[in-house]
């Protein structure tokens, strides 16, 4: 069995935004959708539904962002 870095879908109310993703990165989306429909037992009908989640994971794994989010405003830190 695979081991995915993601699990089922919350089902959160969405933010509409729209992106243009390189056609090889569209391409991983939608094998990643199938793996992981076939993983969770819950197909992914929609695999744009992946993008939100993956760059939340993303973005909870990234240390230096963390340390980023931390570090106290003014101190040579951009980020919101």
């Amino acid at each position: 069995m695979t081991k995915l870095k993601l699990g089922p879908l919350a089902d959160d109310k969405p933010v509409k935004v729209t992106i243009e993703l390189p056609a090889d990165v569209h391409s991983n989306l939608v094998v990643y959708a199938e793996v992981l429909g076939r993983e969770t037992g819950q197909p992914v009908r929609e695999p744009a539904k992946l993008i939100a989640p993956m760059v939340e994971r993303f973005m909870a794994t990234d240390r230096g962002f963390a340390k980023a989010r931390r570090a106290p405003k003014g101190h040579g830190n951009t980020a919101p």
